[in-house]
């Protein structure tokens, strides 16, 4: 497999991811996007916009070839912990999403335009791998994209009982609503034994 190849199969895995993130906003209330669903606070729309910021980042500043459009308008100069997994109640899911997509774009362009031997210099990893190739922040970013989508998953699933990787493909069996009930009770069943 030639570099080209292994650009776009790590960016065909990337953007299904991207895509799974964007589809499990769809259908839901303003209000169902942003609640907070974990004791931690994870919520739909804060998760993309902590993509948004990885995005950005990863494939911007990292590689010289900055985000044109300013990124600190949602973080001030001493941000709060976690204000990149929220949306703050000017954030709209437009806004935000729409900022998620040219992130995206800006971050095609800089895979497009580098080989994957390319070096990054990545300041917040451990020194060690803080100067690494293109072809990890690659996998990096897809790896953390998927982790995400997979948070989503869940939380919309908490929300309204939707899941699945996508709107046309569910990797969920094919089986009648009525299952799902009677499933989880003989879980909990088989849970209750090692109470």
């Amino acid at each position: 497999m030639n570099d080209d190849e292994l650009k776009s199969y790590f960016q065909h895995y990337l953007q299904r991811g991207r895509d799974a993130v964007v589809w499990k906003l769809d259908g839901l209330s303003d209000y169902d996007i942003r609640r907070p669903m974990t004791p931690t606070g994870t919520n739909l729309l804060g998760l993309v916009k902590h993509l948004t910021y990885g995005e950005a980042w990863y494939f911007g500043n990292c590689f010289d070839r900055p985000f044109p459009e300013p990124l600190d308008d949602w973080v001030e100069d001493d941000p709060e912990p976690n204000s990149d997994m929220y949306a703050t109640a000017d954030e709209t899911r437009e806004v935000v999403v729409d900022r998620f997509r040219r992130a995206c774009a800006h971050a095609d362009a800089t895979i497009a335009a580098l080989p994957l031997e390319a070096v990054g210099f990545v300041p917040w990893w451990p020194e060690e791998r803080a100067h690494s190739p293109l072809a990890r922040l690659l996998v990096h970013v897809a790896v953390e994209t998927h982790r995400h989508a997979g948070h989503m998953d869940i939380v919309r699933e908490l929300i309204d009982r939707q899941a699945g990787v996508s709107k046309v493909h569910s990797n969920l069996p094919d089986v009648d609503p009525g299952f799902w009930p009677s499933y989880v009770e003989r879980l909990e069943g088989i849970a209750q034994r090692f109470r």
